[in-house]
C-alpha cells in the first residue's frame, strides 16, 4: 500500500469515529507531511497527538509535533508517550 493510500485510510478512520476534519486542515496535513519529509507513521503519531492534547487541529502544534517526531525519529506511540513526557508536554 502506498503512503498516500495509508495515510487517507488514517484520515477516514479518525472521520469515522467523530473527528471531523476540514479540507484545508486535511490539506494542511499532506503539506506538512511533505514539507518535513516525515513518515507516513510521524504523521500519524503528529495529528492523533495534536487532536488528544489540543482537543482540535492546531497547525502549528501538528507541525512541531512532526518536526519533532521526524527528529527523534520516533515511530511508534509508546516512543512518542515518552518524549512528550521528557518535554513535558505531558504528564
Amino acid at each position: 500500500m502506498k503512503d498516500s493510500e495509508r495515510l487517507a485510510y488514517f484520515l477516514e478512520h479518525l472521520w469515522s469515529k467523530g473527528f471531523k476534519l476540514t479540507d484545508d486542515e486535511v490539506q494542511f496535513i499532506y503539506f506538512g507531511h511533505k514539507y518535513t519529509n516525515a513518515t507516513v507513521d510521524h504523521v500519524k503519531l503528529a495529528v492523533m497527538f495534536t487532536l488528544q492534547l489540543q482537543l482540535s487541529f492546531n497547525r502549528s502544534f501538528y507541525i512541531s509535533l512532526l518536526e519533532l517526531f521526524y527528529q527523534h525519529e520516533v515511530v511508534h506511540e509508546e516512543q512518542a508517550l515518552s518524549l512528550l513526557r521528557q518535554k513535558g508536554l505531558i504528564e
